[in-house]
């Protein structure tokens, strides 16, 4: 990952006596894609591996982020 930019920020939790600060907006994104992951995770094919292949395990896994995708879409007002 830090090859490409990236870097680790990890909050502290609230009962550490030196606490680090995140940025807001990066703290949002990263729980956004938490919260995303959660919601594949609700696809049984997707949470226990049901495909053995990766090309058609990843093609599952694009079904499933569509389905996701657009019942925000559809919740959105």
């Amino acid at each position: 990952m830090r090859a490409r930019g990236g870097e680790a920020h990890i909050p502290t939790q609230s009962r550490v006596r030196i606490q680090r600060s995140v940025p807001a907006d990066l703290y949002r994104k990263r729980n956004l894609v938490e919260r995303f992951f959660c919601n594949l995770k609700q696809f049984r094919r997707i949470a226990t591996r049901f495909e053995k292949h990766a090309a058609n395990f990843m093609a599952a896994v694009a079904l499933a982020s569509a389905r996701i995708w657009l019942r925000a879409i559809e919740s959105a007002p």
